[in-house]
């Protein structure tokens, strides 16, 4: 039966009201008739009827219970001590808006005469009975006609006209801001070109999804130096995670598999859109790296780290306990083992000291030494715990538990490798949240329409991720990249440089 808390339609609500109420007269009826019978019967028929009338009085409760009761989902805990009048709080107060333009309205009266005797009312000097609400200023599109005076000197030999604004294209008609603000409201906002088509003809601008694409297509190719500058410098990292997840072609004859892959630092993240998920695309996203990489357990990085001794490789704990949490129902001892032994490494890690790799070189000795020193103290062991039980195993190899025990085992390695090295992260969290937003992305448009989409794609994805990784509001950076490298084409702007601003 349906939770009230369920149904919408009044109607049902009554109808389940009625149903309810008749249960319980029957129920009551009966309740009452065994009471009688009880005062009558002796020895094991009174005993029976007592069972019966527990019975029932339990069905009773259940019933009300389905009916009115919280669904599991939101049932609440017990109460706070604390909490007064016993009544729970629900909702929550007005959040701060700081980052809002504050605008002050007054309100006057029509009628200036009191009420109770007729006279005139007199303003009170600076008292105002003051609230807030939150309104919304609808976007708007403006045709700006940009009119450039000209100058003549009196020889006759010159005509000088006034400089207009910075243009995305000479002559073109739409502004930077205009194909910086297409470019947010797909690859960070998640809307197609042709619905955004659709809502900027509501708001009175009549444009195709063509023209859209354009602005984006010329803006890429503003933005390129900026975006091989931060695959730079993601590259020039000690530490590096790496990830990678489809990406879909739309060639216009049929869909086709493509792969955007990612790799990150601390400060910036880098993407290319290839048509492999192969060995050579790796090495042509990693392109001869030579610090660490932490990434999942998908062969091709090892493939690669084996070619020469060009980067480290390192594992994710994540990705060895989601192993694990897979075959939970149909090993719930085993996987209940593992998985509690891995968090009680994230419990170690909670109380490491935080690296900061921009901090100077004796405070980051200093850390790291911390670092290692609890890790060799209170992680170790944990791994000694988790290898024994590891050997301690005799699973089918096909079986989900061989799996999950072979993934482990044939990767201890990389696993274990943050026992030497403080500078290793457990696992790979980094590169998947930076993968989040073109995961999202590609559920809504779908993916590129041609190579070139591909390329736009990944270079927007690169800045505006990586101003979000340093806390710079992604559309203004963007839009402060396209500025500078229409008046100074090839010019790189990286995100913290508007930090300061």
């Amino acid at each position: 039966m349906p939770q009230i808390d369920h149904i919408q339609d009044i109607d049902t609500l009554r109808q389940a009201a009625r149903l309810l109420e008749r249960e319980n007269d029957r129920l009551h009826a009966k309740i009452r008739q065994l009471t009688e019978e009880i005062s009558r019967l002796r020895g094991e028929e009174a005993g029976n009827a007592q069972k019966e009338l527990a019975f029932l009085q339990e069905l009773l409760r259940q019933r009300e219970s389905a009916l009115f009761g919280d669904s599991s989902e939101r049932r609440r805990g017990p109460r706070s001590p604390s909490s007064g009048n016993g009544r729970e709080k629900t909702g929550h107060g007005p959040r701060a808006q700081p980052q809002l333009p504050v605008v002050e309205e007054f309100y006057d009266l029509e009628r200036r005469d009191c009420p109770v005797c007729g006279g005139d009312l007199r303003e009170m000097s600076g008292q105002t009975e003051d609230s807030e609400e939150i309104t919304v200023v609808e976007r708007r599109f403006i045709l700006v006609k940009q009119r450039r005076r000209k100058y003549r000197c009196q020889c006759n030999a010159s005509v000088v006209t006034a400089p207009g604004p910075d243009k995305l294209t000479p002559g073109g008609r739409y502004t930077p801001a205009f194909a910086v603000e297409v470019a947010s409201s797909k690859y960070l906002d998640h809307l197609p070109l042709e619905r955004q088509v659709k809502i900027m003809g509501r708001e009175g601008l009549m444009v195709e999804s063509q023209t859209l694409w354009d602005q984006l297509n010329v803006l890429g190719h503003h933005l390129q130096p900026t975006y091989e500058a931060l695959g730079e410098r993601v590259l020039s990292s000690a530490l590096v995670f790496a990830d990678e997840t489809w990406w879909r072609l739309m060639d216009g004859k049929a869909p086709k598999r493509w792969w955007v892959w990612g790799v990150a630092s601390d400060d910036a993240v880098f993407y290319r859109i290839q048509d492999s998920r192969g060995k050579a695309s790796a090495k042509t996203l990693l392109n001869g790296y030579e610090g660490i990489v932490m990434a999942d357990g998908y062969g091709v990085y090892s493939a690669l780290s084996r070619d020469g001794p060009s980067f480290r490789l390192v594992n994710c704990w994540t990705h060895a306990r989601r192993k694990f949490v897979e075959i939970e129902e149909s090993f719930p001892k085993e996987s209940a083992e593992m998985v509690g032994l891995i968090g009680e490494l994230y419990g170690v890690e909670d109380r490491l000291p935080r690296w900061d790799r921009s901090a100077g070189d004796d405070e980051q000795r200093t850390v790291l030494a911390e670092r290692k020193r609890i890790r060799d103290e209170h992680s170790r062991p944990i791994v000694d715990r988790i290898r024994n039980w590891i050997y301690e195993q005799r699973p089918l190899p096909r079986s989900g538990l061989g799996t999950a025990v072979s993934y482990l085992g044939d990767r201890w390695k990389g696993f274990t490798a943050f026992l030497e090295d403080p500078r290793v992260p457990l696992d790979n969290n980094a590169a998947e949240r930076a993968l989040r937003g073109i995961v999202l992305g590609r559920k809504n448009h779908y993916g590129s329409r041609s190579k070139r989409g591909t390329e736009v794609a990944a270079i927007f994805y690169t800045l505006f991720e990586s101003a979000k990784l340093v806390g710079v509001e992604p559309k203004r950076y963007v839009l402060k990249v396209t500025l500078e490298a229409i008046r100074r084409p090839g010019a790189v702007t990286l995100p913290e440089s508007l930090l300061s601003q």
